[in-house]
């Protein structure tokens, strides 16, 4: 049976996603100045931990090659502060979700979005920095705003925990990105450039989980490395139950209820390509 946590992701993370996958997104960080597809992602998701530059990107975010953030950070703090980068991730997202969920009925959203600001505001946010640094924002008044805030402080308390599940299994940047291909849960291509690794860099880690009997010579998972694969993510999930625990099951299984109709507007818009970075497969069920 799946964890309620990794089902409520599923249910949370395309809703998050549309800031980097949809043309608002773009065009609200275009609009403040920054520059370029790369510079807006990393400076609106960072933007909640203040002007950093690419050191403390790369080490929250884990699984980017430094040089990918160091062509963004700290350059895009010239361009927008990061006061107007935090408004232009939300405006961005924000019309993208009204499109995109339109018709929604307005207390259906109201009510979803109070359930979601409830359950991110419970989380357990301690050692989770990005977690935090995004549940400390305030609370949007427009509702759609307050579902989209408490969707990214969701995923990224869930993410800071899998980071640290994974360095707790010895589990290298690079590393966690290939045995997600070697599970056939990515496209090695994809995953690799939009990560921004260099062959040099990403062949060794393949040479070096080869040689730790975690993958074979055709790339797929070992038995042994499919249970430290497995256990990553079963304590991925045990980390990221805070929010869930807390709510209670009636009020998730609402959530849930409410959140389904949204996501498939969302699958069915063709927005997240599949397959995709995240690893995102949209489940309707």
């Amino acid at each position: 049976m799946t964890h309620i946590s990794r089902r409520m992701w599923q249910l949370t993370e395309p809703l998050h996603a549309v800031v980097y996958f949809t043309p608002e997104g773009r065009s609200a960080t275009d609009g403040v100045g920054l520059r370029g597809f790369w510079m807006g992602y990393f400076a609106s998701r960072v933007a909640p931990l203040g002007a950093v530059g690419p050191a403390i990107a790369v080490s929250t975010f884990y699984g980017f090659h430094r040089g990918r953030a160091q062509r963004a950070l700290p350059d895009a703090w010239g361009f927008a502060p990061v006061e107007n980068v935090l408004r232009a991730r939300t405006d961005g997202a924000t019309a993208a979700l009204r499109r995109l969920l339109t018709p929604t009925e307005p207390g259906a959203l109201a009510e979803a979005a109070d359930l979601l600001w409830t359950a991110a505001q419970s989380a357990d946010t301690s050692g989770r920095v990005l977690g935090a640094a995004n549940q400390a924002l305030p609370r949007p008044a427009d509702p759609l705003e307050a579902l989209w805030q408490a969707t990214t402080t969701l995923r990224e308390q869930r993410g800071d925990g899998h980071v640290a599940c994974l360095i707790a299994a010895d589990v290298s940047p690079a590393g966690g990105h290939i045995l997600k291909i070697a599970a056939g849960e990515a496209d090695s291509d994809l995953l690799r450039a939009a990560r921004g690794w260099p062959d040099d860099e990403w062949n060794a880690e393949v040479v070096a989980l080869r040689e730790r009997g975690w993958i074979d010579t055709t790339g797929r998972l070992t038995e042994r490395g499919a249970a430290i694969r497995d256990a990553v993510e079963v304590s991925t999930d045990r980390a990221a139950s805070s929010p869930w625990d807390r709510l209670g099951a009636e009020k998730t299984d609402r959530l849930a209820a409410l959140l389904r109709p949204m996501v498939a507007r969302v699958a069915h818009a063709g927005i997240l390509p599949q397959p995709n970075p995240i690893g995102l497969v949209f489940d309707e069920k």
